[in-house]
């Protein structure tokens, strides 16, 4: 048996109950983006019970090829660690720490002590904006751009060829050690460039280092039990590369559906594959590009026969979301919202479920698929066990 769980890295559908909580009241991300472009059709996602959970303006209803349901995130955050690390059962109950104001003066000081050269920035900023704007001074001095966003997160950035990569590296793995007790950050990324003042284009090699997940997550108990396991795209970076056999870095949302379609054709006895499409956040979502989201989904959509046509009768494709980042609401904040739970298999019922109040069923479901002790609060979604058509 293999399951595939693909994250929909920022597909949100609609505000969760504690959206006010996080200042989202009426934030929808898969809708609001296809209202913003006159809709368009999603038949497949659809046809897994996408179109139940929320109306695509654009999409005719399809007869029901699999099961879905409507979760409501229970982590106290709504950034890429929280979301993941609940799908694998545990739980964030105190928020990283956020720099809306740029980092403190002895933090940049202890930066540039590390790197041995002054930073550039150091302040909240969209990335492809402050690159734009400091990319040039960058190249005359060799001093990285340091920056921050919403989220928890210190991101550098450099010119690959102004600064090897190599070099960014070993700066984002000093950050990492600078930023620890009470300046504790979820993630440092590298965000490596290339092009000419006016023309710079971040490049594939962005790397993150992340908090190490503090307790066992689903994934090691996978791994314990001789269960393969997969990770495609950012997934390695997220769980600080713990509990993963294999790691398989992307280039865009394409290239980790074709890798994911790679890995499900592989012979295998048991396999679990854990699959992020970052740009959906990262190259929409946070740049507010509602028509570029959807392109995304059609994307997504176009591609899931062939994933279905590379399963055995045994396997289980799951999709999801960590989170939402409504590319038409205010700011260019993530966004509490529901997420939701589509599965299709050869086995699975073709229903539409109540919501579930956790990501971590989706531990707790694995943990039932493979009879293995689960991790954190959740519950199995039993129609996934069963294979009850009710």
């Amino acid at each position: 048996m293999q399951v595939v769980l693909i994250v929909i890295d920022s597909g949100g559908i609609g505000e969760a109950p504690d959206a006010a909580r996080f200042g989202d009241t009426g934030a929808n991300t898969i809708g609001h983006a296809l209202e913003a472009v006159g809709g368009a059709a999603l038949p497949n996602l659809a046809a897994m019970g996408l179109g139940e959970l929320l109306h695509l303006q654009g999409t005719d209803s399809a007869p029901l090829r699999g099961a879905a349901v409507k979760v409501e995130p229970q982590a106290n955050g709504k950034d890429t660690l929280a979301g993941h690390w609940e799908m694998m059962g545990l739980m964030v109950s105190e928020p990283f720490r956020t720099y809306p104001e740029g980092f403190p003066a002895s933090v940049a000081a202890e930066l540039e002590s590390a790197f041995g050269r002054p930073i550039l920035g150091n302040r909240a900023a969209s990335g492809t904006a402050i690159i734009a704007e400091l990319g040039g001074l960058h190249m005359e001095t060799g001093a990285p751009i340091v920056y921050t966003s919403a989220d928890s997160v210190l991101q550098i950035a450099a010119h690959e060829e102004i600064v090897p990569l190599s070099t960014l590296y070993a700066w984002c793995e000093a950050a990492r050690r600078i930023m620890q007790g009470p300046n504790l950050v979820g993630r440092i990324i590298a965000r490596p460039f290339l092009g000419t003042p006016g023309k710079f284009q971040r490049t594939p090699n962005r790397h993150d280092y992340a908090v190490a997940p503090w307790g066992d997550t689903m994934v090691d108990r996978l791994q314990e039990a001789g269960i393969e396991t997969v990770a495609i795209g950012k997934i390695g970076d997220i769980f600080s590369n713990q509990g993963f056999d294999r790691h398989l870095k992307t280039t865009s949302n394409k290239d980790g559906l074709v890798k994911t379609r790679e890995v499900l054709a592989e012979p295998s006895f048991d396999r679990f594959v854990f699959t992020n499409l970052v740009e959906f956040d990262s190259h929409y979502g946070h740049r507010r590009d509602a028509a570029g989201y959807v392109k995304a989904l059609q994307e997504l959509d176009r591609m899931l026969p062939e994933l279905w046509d590379a399963m055995d009768a045994d396997d289980q494709l799951w999709i999801t979301a960590d989170h939402g980042c409504d590319p038409t609401y205010r700011g260019t904040d993530h966004t509490r919202e529901w997420v939701p739970w589509l599965a299709y298999g050869a086995q699975v019922p073709h229903r539409i479920d109540p919501p579930r109040h956790t990501l971590a069923d989706m531990a707790a479901t694995l943990g039932g698929l493979w009879q293995l002790t689960t991790v954190g609060p959740g519950h199995p979604w039993d129609a996934l066990l069963r294979g009850d058509k009710a």
